[in-house]
């Protein structure tokens, strides 16, 4: 363990036993360093993998938090000099402070010293320097951001939902194959089922951009089943739903909204009277179920999908609960290995296109 006035990045000996290597980012998201070691309290508590967990960040705050939680002898500190604040601009945070937790945990994650960073920090500047630093796989022009949406059989797959708020079709193709590489390897799903957002399931529907995206897709050799809308990313019919930035931030957030309107008008209806009282005490698992279902902390980690690195983001506003499914998913990426897959995928994109 490092003394509490090194500043210096720290060079990490590889994991035992092919144990996989999470970083976290120590001052990312709201409730940082707290929620963030709290989070890493319950994985290691809950988890029987092998893995490894370091914590980047100003050794003299981290140091007396892994104290209090009994994680001292377990966590690696990752010392760095600085860290970014949700309010800096990203490209303020990608020239001006390159010793923060951000910029020496996504160089750890480059160097090979450890196999993934997880952040609920700033979206704008982890994304920039995540890109600037890991750089773009193959054959990929863009990083992006995706999540897991809550379905009728289990969730769906949204992507782009804010890196990228304006593609081509060539962008919008290669957001398919990743959402297809994901859920093959963090899901298990062999052939995932992929559908373009529109405003129709017709053809001649959409944008001309979507419009040419659906050409070559359904020339690919993927699982394309054509034009989805807005009320199919919530049923059993698609696994990935392709889209670009600008409308998936939007869907995503309004998702949000009506979730919270949801659970609110729910508990606000349940406790208005005696008789509603009683009956939601007879019914309290399956309100349980409902609220577990609709929480976004449930479904909380959006990976950075197409860098030559693993890079997963947690909500700024995430609990404890929320922030250990981020690690959760980042674990889950570097078992199943992501990167070779998208690698694999996007050469034979290249070559069925010749």
């Amino acid at each position: 363990m490092p003394a509490a006035n090194n500043t210096s990045e720290q060079v990490n000996k590889p994991a035992e036993n092919n144990a996989v290597r999470i970083l976290l980012d120590g001052h990312g998201g709201d409730g940082a360093p707290d929620i963030v070691l709290d989070a890493l309290k319950q994985v290691i508590t809950s988890s029987s993998k092998e893995a490894k967990f370091g914590v980047c960040g100003l050794v003299e705050v981290l140091v007396p938090a892994l104290k209090a939680r009994g994680l001292f002898e377990q966590v690696e500190i990752v010392p760095s000099a600085e860290f970014i604040k949700m309010t800096d601009a990203p490209a303020i945070a990608v020239r001006r402070k390159k010793q923060s937790s951000i910029h020496v945990g996504a160089r750890a994650v480059r160097d090979g010293n450890w196999d993934a960073l997880v952040s609920a920090g700033n979206t704008g500047a982890l994304m920039a320097i995540s890109k600037l630093i890991l750089k773009t796989l193959p054959g990929i022009d863009r990083p992006a951001l995706a999540s897991m949406i809550p379905a009728t059989d289990g969730g769906t797959f949204l992507l782009d939902i804010g890196a990228n708020v304006d593609c081509s079709s060539e962008h919008l193709v290669q957001l398919a194959v990743m959402g297809h590489c994901y859920l093959q390897a963090a899901e298990g799903i062999e052939s995932p089922r992929i559908g373009l957002l529109n405003i129709g399931t017709e053809d001649g529907k959409g944008t001309d951009v979507v419009k040419v995206a659906g050409t070559r897709l359904k020339a690919s050799n993927l699982n394309f089943i054509g034009n989805v809308e807005g009320t199919d990313i919530f049923s059993d019919r698609v696994d990935i739903v392709v889209c670009d930035g600008f409308v998936g931030n939007v869907a995503l957030k309004t998702m949000e909204g009506v979730a919270n309107l949801i659970l609110g008008t729910l508990k606000k209806e349940l406790t208005s009277s005696i008789t509603a009282k009683a009956g939601a005490l007879l019914s309290r698992k399956a309100l349980k179920r409902v609220k577990t279902a609709l929480s976004p902390s449930e479904h909380n980690g959006a990976p950075l999908l197409g860098l030559n690195g693993i890079v997963v983001k947690s909500h700024g506003g995430a609990d404890a609960h929320g922030y250990a499914c981020a690690i959760k998913v980042a674990m889950r990426e570097v078992e199943a290995g992501l990167i070779e897959r998208t690698i694999e995928a996007m050469n034979a994109m290249a070559e069925s296109s010749e």
